[in-house]
């Protein structure tokens, strides 16, 4: 029984040693990067501090392309096509400028159906007032001291005419 518990203690402290098959390097801006993937082809060698197999040439070179027979290395190398550029971060980069922009436009698009619909019930609230206006019944306000004031044709018709310039601007 004691070999057993010898044993077990032995797998689990090797366990963790499985995990330390990663990939570290420094990146273009300085940063330390550690990854289960090798690093993009544009880090120079000399910027690789750890890798995750035991031969270097985990992370082979990009094909070179043969020069036509006749011309110099320069013009073959001109030629070339750029080295890919490391999209890792970019990706996730312009996937959060394009959330953010999708929800900054959802955000407006909220508000403006926000004012469309406060527009549309200050409308409709507008008509009921110029339709009961032009009824011709007897309205009355509640002035300032709480009392009931039979309004006239002067404030008739400026009630109207507020009326009116409301529904002028909500109503389009």
């Amino acid at each position: 029984m004691n070999l057993l518990h010898w044993l077990v203690l032995g797998c689990a402290c090797a366990l963790p040693l499985s995990a330390s098959a990663q990939w570290q390097w420094v990146d273009n801006s300085g940063k330390k990067v550690f990854s289960d993937q090798p690093p993009p082809t544009d880090i120079p060698e000399k910027n690789i501090l750890r890798r995750a197999g035991p031969s270097p040439s985990a992370r082979a070179p990009a094909p070179a392309t043969p020069a036509p027979e006749g011309s110099s290395d320069t013009a073959a190398a001109a030629k070339a096509a750029p080295p890919p550029k490391p999209t890792g971060v970019d990706k996730e980069l312009e996937e959060k400028t394009k959330k953010a922009e999708a929800e900054q436009k959802a955000k407006e698009a909220a508000e403006a159906a926000k004012i469309a619909k406060a527009k549309a019930e200050s409308c409709a609230r507008a008509r009921e007032g110029k339709a009961t206006i032009d009824s011709g019944i007897r309205l009355a306000k509640v002035n300032a001291k709480g009392e009931r004031e039979i309004m006239d044709d002067a404030a008739r018709a400026a009630e109207q005419k507020r009326v009116q310039s409301v529904i002028d601007s909500d109503c389009k």
